[in-house]
């Protein structure tokens, strides 16, 4: 969980390192196409792209464990997983087929470990515990990218519905600023930034 005293520079900068595992990398062109599908998809309640119900079950319960909700909304609430199926219906087939294997060797490991077919079975305690033991490999570090970049994407584009990401951040989006800033612009120009 984020320290609150974290400042939103510090944070964006430790969230930026969720890439470099990752084997989807996004240019803010693409996160903005993304959240403009999964946008209408969310409204319309459409059906997934490339996702099957397995997947949408499984890949919604990582998410939720990544940015649990809690006292505050989490990526369930945010519709990450319409982001995460609108980048990879974009012509992502060889990185959707990694996350399938990934996905079938964390369900092995349910099984084996807690005798459960699906990871969504598992309680909050052994879901930690099996991704915890899957941190260093693509497919996690891939679904951690995709949820952050769908929990903080633009609302207007269909990411971090209803501003949860913004909420959870403590970011407060205005048309404009005006100074004195927030605390973590004053310790951005402390620093000499």
């Amino acid at each position: 969980m984020i320290d609150i005293q974290l400042s939103r520079r510090e944070f964006l900068r430790s969230a930026g390192g969720a890439a470099k595992s990752s084997i989807i990398v996004l240019s803010l062109p693409a996160i903005l196409v993304s959240c403009e599908r999964s946008k209408r998809a969310n409204l319309r309640n459409e059906k997934f792209s490339v996702l099957t119900d397995e997947e949408v079950q499984e890949f919604q319960a990582i998410a939720a464990r990544i940015i649990p909700t809690d006292e505050t909304p989490g990526a369930t609430e945010a519709g990450v997983i319409y982001f995460i199926d609108n980048v990879l219906a974009d012509d992502k087939e060889k990185e959707h087929e990694t996350l399938r294997l990934g996905l079938r060797e964390l369900q092995v490991a349910a099984a084996l470990s807690f005798n459960a077919s699906y990871f969504h079975e598992l309680e909050p305690e052994q879901q930690d515990h099996l991704l915890t033991a899957s941190e260093d490999t693509p497919f996690f570090g891939t679904i951690r990218f995709l949820t952050i970049a769908g929990m903080f994407s633009l609302p207007e584009y269909g990411g971090n519905r209803d501003k949860v990401g913004y909420e959870l951040i403590g970011f407060e989006d205005r048309h404009a600023w005006q100074s004195p800033y927030g605390y973590y612009d004053a310790d951005y120009a402390e620093r000499g930034e």
